[in-house]
């Protein structure tokens, strides 16, 4: 079994708006991340995907709940040096290409900023060497280094970005709508960048998107989200066979095939969380139904998905 490289258990991140209000955008979700994997975490817009990378890797402080890399508590108290020697480790690409880069600095200057933190150069030369090779490896060269990011389109942006990420050799990458800015056919490029690179260097990814069917191809697992609520977990091929959560056989049935006779006669499966709904005290939780597919539900319902999944 591979070797589990991130835990989270029952994350929960509450923010005020007002002085009555709270907004639950991560309530209680837990699910781990194995070393060499890809997890793939989806769901609309407002539904605390973003906002989960950015717990996990401590730009927000959590509310409840833990996070452990390497067995190590993310959220426990630690010195300047714990947290440094942390951010070395775990790195993040945001979504948005254009606002990530500081417009005043150099490409040379954007890229090395880890290097300088982390001291991973001994002299000026090395630093600038370190610079050229990380350009290279994202599919840019070292002309390009004395360049500002406006002088890029926006998939050099967010490969600059990448090698931004990849500057102090990180183990783990939060991947926050990489593609989500870019046209369609940059997408791919991006997305098949990751995956060579994951390959090379023996990366872990959690890659949060809304676009399902790229996520289907990059990610071994999936997980789905739904206002501040894990779903359903499941190995990516499962999922989109064999959904299980009515919100996720909601979002799948909304994919858009190149296939016009599929098309005429696609049904749109709504969802409407009133409809699903518990009884005050009903114990729901993420249980599993067949070995590694996880669903959000009662125990009523799991006896019936058991049921039903015994007949697939």
């Amino acid at each position: 079994m591979a070797e589990k490289l991130l835990e989270i258990k029952n994350l929960k991140q509450h923010f005020n708006v007002g002085k009555a209000n709270e907004v639950r955008a991560v309530d209680d979700i837990s699910f781990d991340i194995y070393k060499g994997e890809t997890l793939g975490l989806v769901g609309e817009s407002g539904c605390g995907k973003s906002t989960t990378g950015r717990s996990i890797i401590r730009l927000y402080d959590a509310t409840s709940g833990d996070v452990f890399f390497e067995g190590e508590n993310v959220h426990g108290k630690k010195s300047k040096k714990d947290l440094k020697k942390f951010n070395r480790k775990m790195q993040m690409i945001f979504q948005d290409p254009y606002a990530s880069l500081n417009p005043r600095m150099k490409v040379m200057d954007i890229v090395a900023e880890g290097i300088d933190i982390h001291g991973l150069a001994k002299n000026p030369a090395e630093r600038k060497k370190m610079v050229f090779d990380l350009l290279e490896t994202v599919g840019l060269n070292k002309e390009h280094a004395n360049r500002y990011p406006h002088e890029f389109s926006g998939g050099q942006r967010q490969r600059l970005g990448i090698a931004r990420a990849l500057a102090v050799d990180p183990d783990f990458i939060i991947a926050d709508e990489p593609i989500s800015a870019l046209d369609v056919s940059i997408q791919a490029q991006v997305v098949n960048l990751l995956k060579e690179l994951q390959e090379e260097k023996g990366l872990t990814y959690l890659f949060i998107a809304h676009d399902l069917s790229m996520v289907k191809y990059i990610s071994d697992r999936i997980g789905v989200m739904y206002f501040g609520k894990l779903v359903e977990l499941a190995p990516a091929e499962d999922l989109y066979k064999n959904p299980m959560h009515p919100y996720t056989q909601s979002l799948l049935s909304a994919i858009p095939l190149p296939d016009p006779d599929y098309e005429r006669n696609r049904v749109r499966k709504s969802y409407d969380p009133a409809v699903h709904s518990y009884a005050e005290g009903e114990d729901v939780q993420m249980r599993e139904i067949t070995p590694g597919h996880f669903v959000h539900c009662s125990v009523r319902e799991f006896e019936s998905l058991k049921a039903t999944a015994s007949r697939v």
